[in-house]
């Protein structure tokens, strides 16, 4: 994947696919601190201690349609490239949490892409689940929480093409005031 929020599109519709129902995405985005964090967490199924020994290898998966999962092996291996790491906690039963960083600067970093349309998409595609979105910057931080969200549209759907637009204007909007990576 050559952006950052492909994966990062990929790796939430994990925690989709692991039935979590709450799903929190945090990025930490500092220039100052030459530091681009990621941190997905969310309360789905979990994965067992010997699943996740071996969850980076791309022959493990738990699909059934396919036999590679290439989402986490990809991810490790660009951040490992690009001065960074990765860290995989989970939980049976409870759910995942999942880091990984790049150095900021780093000249081999993948740009992050398009990442309002792909915050846009999940939340539209996946109305059932809650999630928190937080991005923090040296500037600022923007936060989105789709409960509050629901309230505020007070029964439209966020599938709507109208609501879809005006959420992309918002996050946009916001992550631009904060001074977000582009």
């Amino acid at each position: 994947m050559k952006e950052l929020a492909m994966h990062v599109y990929d790796l939430m519709e994990n925690s989709t696919a692991a039935n979590a129902k709450d799903i929190t995405l945090t990025i930490r985005d500092s220039l100052k601190d030459n530091d681009f964090h990621f941190t997905i967490e969310d309360n789905g199924k979990g994965m067992s201690p010997e699943f996740l020994a071996r969850v980076t290898d791309p022959y493990t998966t738990s699909r059934t349609t396919r036999k590679v999962g290439l989402g986490l092996p990809l991810i490790k291996m660009n951040t490992e490239n690009c001065g960074g790491g990765m860290k995989l906690e989970s939980t049976l039963g409870k759910g995942t949490r999942l880091e990984f960083w790049f150095q900021h600067n780093h000249w081999d970093r993948p740009p992050m892409g398009d990442i309002t349309g792909t915050l846009v998409m999940l939340l539209s595609q996946h109305e059932d689940i809650h999630f928190v979105i937080n991005y923090i910057t040296d500037d600022g931080e923007f936060t989105l929480d789709t409960d509050e969200l629901k309230e505020a549209l007070d029964g439209m759907s966020m599938n709507d093409l109208t609501i879809i637009r005006y959420l992309k204007e918002m996050v946009a909007e916001n992550l631009a005031e904060i001074h977000a990576n582009e």
